[in-house]
């Protein structure tokens, strides 16, 4: 790939034509007032030190250092370099319910955007972690893969809502059985690995705490936030409120039990989200004493600057135009390179 860091200086090659028109009628302005003192062929032959044609090749060499300035100053790139950078340090995976149940507004100003301000929150806060979100309802999709990008994970975090899934339902074991798929290989033999369910756990599946086992044995734990009240709220979606098929409000309540058996069987933590703590620090400062692994960073910002070679090119082009005379050495006056030696017949 190539490019110009500043390609808005390329402007400058405009005054080259400028510079060669002003050139062309100086040189006309010049053959003008050799005319008033007669023949130009005779007026020259008096003028033997002058050498019209050196005129020209200064001029063509300073043009053409000009330009390679001009480029050097626009600094060509070339190429993207990859950049690996290793730090030790910690691969959580969010995994976000997004089923209707977390539009319930009894944690304010309701369980999904609290959820998606307290990870921002976060995420803002990290340095060396590797952090990545999988959403889940009664399908699960995985919206950022293991990533030190946490700009791209706040963007994601912005589209979590019950829109990005058209099922609905909490299929909390599909979602963690994906999560472990989810993570990066360089961290598979390392006990660095985090999945932070966050939901309401209005969920009624064995399969939950049978992945949860599986985590246990390949070394990854499993922290859960339980986002709601265990006496639940009536859901409201759009303003209105949400009845079942008996015709009676849907009430939405906080399932602890489920996600505190999933926590405790990989060794993990459980908190309660309230409106005054959402529960990620102290989740974050139970895992303080984690093992970090070596976690590689790639940066693909960096180019191959290639101003240099403009910049020798131009200053090669001055040198040898300060050693091309506007006038001949008279020492070497008598020699002559490019005359045919006369000879007498």
């Amino acid at each position: 790939m190539f490019r110009f860091a500043n390609p808005h200086l390329l402007w400058l090659l405009v005054a080259v034509p400028v510079m060669i028109i002003v050139f062309a009628i100086l040189i006309r302005l010049r053959k003008r007032t050799l005319r008033r003192f007669g023949n130009i062929a005779t007026v020259e032959t008096l003028l033997r030190d002058v050498s019209s044609w050196r005129v020209y090749i200064k001029f063509n060499l300073l043009m053409l250092a000009y330009m390679a300035l001009v480029f050097a100053a626009a600094r060509p790139q070339f190429g993207v370099k990859l950049r690996e950078e290793k730090s030790e340090g910690v691969e959580m995976m969010f995994v976000v319910d997004v089923s209707n149940s977390m539009l319930a507004e009894d944690t304010k100003p309701s369980r999904m955007a609290r959820t998606r301000y307290a990870i921002g929150q976060l995420t803002r806060h990290l340095t060396n972690d590797h952090v990545g979100i999988v959403a889940f309802a009664d399908d699960v999709e995985v919206l950022l893969p293991i990533t030190s990008d946490y700009k791209m994970a706040e963007s994601k975090l912005r589209s979590l809502s019950p829109a990005l899934i058209a099922n609905q339902g909490t299929d909390i074991g599909e979602a963690l059985e994906v999560s472990l798929l989810s993570f990066s290989n360089q961290s598979r033999n390392a006990r660095n690995r985090v999945i932070i369910l966050i939901t309401d756990g209005e969920a009624h599946d064995s399969k939950a705490l049978e992945v949860a086992e599986r985590a246990k044995e390949e070394g990854v734990v499993i922290c859960c936030i339980g986002i709601g009240t265990p006496e639940g709220t009536t859901l409201k979606i759009d303003g209105q409120m949400i009845e079942d098929e008996d015709g009676k409000m849907v009430v939405t309540k906080l399932n602890e039990q489920l996600l505190m058996d999933i926590a405790s069987a990989t060794g993990g933590v459980y908190m309660r989200s309230t409106n005054a703590n959402f529960g990620l620090e102290e989740v974050i400062s139970e895992l303080d004493e984690m093992e970090s692994a070596k976690l590689t960073h790639r940066n693909f910002e960096e180019y191959d600057e290639e101003y240099m070679w403009f910049l020798g090119v131009a200053l090669l082009l001055l040198i040898i135009e300060g050693l091309v005379l506007g006038r001949r050495n008279p020492l070497l006056r008598g020699v002559s390179l490019f005359e045919r030696e006369k000879t007498n017949k």
